[in-house]
């Protein structure tokens, strides 16, 4: 081997041997690198003595997983908090009626002395699917018209007629308009639903349609077009009739939009909706439900829907209204935040205020918006309003509902921490 091989040889060893050595040098600085980055992105906990001592953490070198979570919550008072009571039955024309459908109340607005609410009627039994969908009624939610009905003091209704029909054969809406949700702004009523197109099957999708009039009785005229269609990025698998098979899921919203409501918010119109994806999953909180919001400039749109989207990781029916300069939300029945409050400055970054207790909470709530919250008590609007129930698949009906907030529990003739007596017995469901 010449001199020259030699040197070469030397020199390439010297080479690997220094490159090895700074790869042990300057890999603990890597590691101590990454457990700085680790430490910093660690949620910040509230260690003050008065957020220990409320929560009853005695050491705080000892944090279990639940106590570190209770200790990131960024909102731990009451006001939020609210329990319901058992629902009761309405009087007059929205009493339970054999062989009918009346679900899904708007909110109520009163105008003229009278409250007035819009709601899904349908008539039959539910057959499902599997049959000749052509002419059976697969949901108690198919085949509905929106009727609307009055009352004076919330209790006895009397049922008015149709409000907004199916539309004719061949047109967005010929198979089923429902769940509705009524807005009015600078004199004019708005009434935005969901829409089915025959047949019904269970990969139809579904639009949100909107109709107008100067008079809560109406006549309504009703858009042409739909205000608001599911995404179109998912593609199913195969032609089965099978909501289960996709090749590709596409957004939250490719399936439905359901559960429509329009908020007047910060000189522009909020669309609340309910999204269902394409091959959708049951996942640790149950269903694979969220909301959504599309946001227009005037109440018949166009509705864009906002680059946040999902706006929940949870919930089913939309439950929203204004309070304390931003919007509060009811999530309930799906999802791992299921039965909260939530509040956000925005309309769109919503985060958990309070929960909803008790077996009784109702579903698909009409909000009385006579009941706007004032400061400090954001969830007055629940002190009462309408929900409906399930007598069967078969018929539904609507019902009254109550809550209350609680700020404490206190056994009958024990005194409260304002140190009066509890008076009255309140059923804690």
């Amino acid at each position: 081997m010449n001199l020259s091989y030699k040197i070469i040889l030397y020199s390439l060893s010297l080479f690997l041997l220094n490159a090895c050595n700074k790869q042990k040098e300057t890999q603990p600085e890597i590691t101590r690198k990454n457990n700085t980055e680790e430490k910093t992105s660690e949620p910040k906990l509230d260690l003050s003595k008065e957020k220990l001592d409320r929560f009853g953490i005695t050491n705080k070198d000892y944090l279990s997983a639940a106590s570190k979570r209770a200790l990131q919550w960024k909102y731990v008072e009451n006001d939020w908090y609210r329990v319901f009571n058992a629902m009761k039955p309405l009087k007059g024309d929205l009493a339970y009626e054999k062989g009918i459908v009346r679900r899904d109340p708007s909110a109520m607005i009163k105008e003229n002395g009278k409250y007035y609410v819009w709601y899904s009627k349908s008539i039959g039994k539910t057959d499902g699917f599997g049959g000749d969908i052509e002419n059976d009624k697969v949901f108690p939610w198919d085949r509905c018209d929106i009727w609307y009905a009055t009352s004076e003091d919330g209790w006895t209704w009397k049922e008015q007629g149709i409000a907004v029909p199916r539309g004719e054969k061949g047109s967005y809406d010929d198979r089923s308009v429902f769940t509705v949700e009524i807005m009015k702004h600078e004199g004019m009523y708005y009434l935005c639903y969901q829409t089915v197109k025959s047949p019904y099957n269970v990969r139809v999708k579904n639009q949100v349609g909107l109709a107008w009039s100067n008079s809560p009785d109406g006549p309504w005229t009703k858009s042409v077009e739909p205000i608001l269609k599911p995404a179109d990025n998912g593609i199913w698998q195969g032609t089965e009739q099978n909501r289960f098979l996709v090749e590709k899921k596409g957004d939250f919203d490719s399936h439905k939009v359901h559960d429509p409501c329009i908020v007047p918010f910060k000189g522009k119109f909020y669309l609340y909706y309910k999204g269902e994806q394409m091959g959708e999953e049951i996942l640790f909180g149950g269903r694979q439900i969220r909301h959504g919001v599309a946001i227009a400039d005037t109440p018949k749109g166009p509705y864009i829907k906002s680059k946040y989207n999902p706006i929940s990781n949870s919930g089913h029916e939309i439950c929203v209204w204004p309070t304390q300069g931003g919007i509060a939300s009811l999530i309930t029945t799906d999802g791992p935040e299921r039965n909260t409050l939530q509040w956000s400055p925005d309309g769109i970054n919503f985060e958990i205020k309070g929960a909803v207790k008790g077996a009784n909470m109702p579903h698909a709530i009409g909000l009385n918006r006579t009941l706007e919250a004032p400061k400090g008590n954001p969830t007055q609007i629940f002190d009462w309003g309408l929900s409906h129930v399930y007598n069967n698949w078969h018929e539904q009906s609507i019902m009254r509902f109550d809550s209350y907030r609680k700020s404490s529990h206190v056994a009958r003739g024990a005194k409260k921490p304002n140190g009066k007596k509890k008076e009255t017995i309140q059923k804690d469901n």
